[in-house]
């Protein structure tokens, strides 16, 4: 699907808001960042005339607002109520992100979006809110309630998972999912956060950009697309075992790294939570898995209408290659 010119200007103004509100020195030049970066991604999301577009538009738009307001009002207040305006930002903040308990628009905004902004939603969006919580975390008590969120969002992304067929759902979870990692490597370390966000938005470019080829958004839809392909469900699969961290994929290098900080802080109670909810995400993920790898089965495959690939097998081997770089991690300790 071609998009129009207006969509990349918009994505540059969309980097660059981000980029504004990570390099400022002041948290008012932080909001104006953030106020670019929102309505530079609101005509990304409504840039066809759509109802379902309109619909994810206006709520994220409404929630974003929400945050912004409280962000820049306790922002003036700094002088005057330090403490307590430092924790309304980092609410605020943490509503942006839609992290737990603040995470009820983010699965419902994901539902109305295309594939290439669930990407952008999951990501770029997410870069400089979780930037300027680490700039907050030299407090005892954000550090605290972090880690609280951290895990409150590693239960609700895993438990919220379970049982569902949409495809878009499923990644908005598994998103929340992982911005609990990302939470608690932030108050533990200002650098695993980036590099565990690096590898986490590679993995999502990779299962994105498949399932927009394919143009799926359903489990049902997955399976039809491609029940002529053993290479192509393989590459998916993959795709999914990445993203549920499962050794020795690439995913689980960025988890092994916050999770050996953690043992060595011996924060075993959030790690216990963390482990648990990667289980759990696990086990969605192999149920798609094992639908997928069923439907091939000849006996079982009662479909006899085969729907050719959209893309060749080389370009979506090259696209998730990534995913698999994880592999080589037995050479290293060969070497080492």
């Amino acid at each position: 699907m071609a998009f129009p010119t207006s969509y990349f200007f918009f994505l540059m103004t969309l980097i660059s808001g981000s980029i504004i509100s990570i390099s400022s020195t002041s948290w008012f030049g932080a909001w104006i960042g953030l106020e670019l970066n929102l309505m530079s991604f609101i005509p990304l999301i409504a840039f066809k005339m759509n109802p379902l577009f309109s619909e994810a538009a206006l709520k994220y738009f409404l929630i974003q607002a929400l945050g912004s307001v409280l962000f820049i009002s306790s922002s003036f207040l700094l002088k005057s109520f330090y403490s307590f305006s430092l924790l309304s930002i980092f609410l605020a903040l943490l509503l942006k992100l839609g992290g737990a308990p603040f995470h009820f628009w983010f699965p419902q905004v994901m539902e109305g979006l295309k594939w290439p902004q669930i990407f952008l939603l999951s990501t770029i969006q997410k870069l400089a809110p979780l930037t300027l919580i680490s700039y907050l975390m030299n407090n005892e008590i954000l550090i605290k309630i972090t880690i609280f969120s951290a895990i409150l969002s590693a239960l609700i992304g895993s438990l919220g998972g379970l049982n569902l067929t949409l495809l878009r759902k499923i990644i908005a979870f598994s998103s929340i999912n992982h911005l609990s990692w990302m939470l608690m490597a932030i108050s533990i370390s200002d650098s695993s956060w980036l590099f565990y966000f690096f590898i986490y938005s590679l993995i999502v470019l990779s299962i994105t950009s498949v399932f927009h080829k394919l143009q799926t958004f359903s489990l049902s839809m997955l399976i039809q697309s491609d029940q002529n392909s053993t290479l192509h469900a393989t590459i998916i699969s993959l795709n999914f075992l990445s993203l549920s961290g499962l050794p020795p994929m690439t995913g689980f290098i960025p988890k092994w790294i916050v999770i050996q900080v953690m043992l060595n802080l011996n924060m075993f109670i959030p790690l216990f939570f963390l482990l648990v909810s990667a289980l759990i995400t696990l086990y969605f993920y192999l149920r798609i898995i094992i639908t997928m790898i069923l439907m091939f089965n000849p006996i079982l495959n009662f479909n006899m209408k085969y729907k050719s690939l959209t893309d060749s097998p080389s370009s979506l081997f090259f696209k998730s290659s990534f995913n698999f770089f994880g592999l080589l991690l037995p050479v290293y300790f060969t070497f080492i």
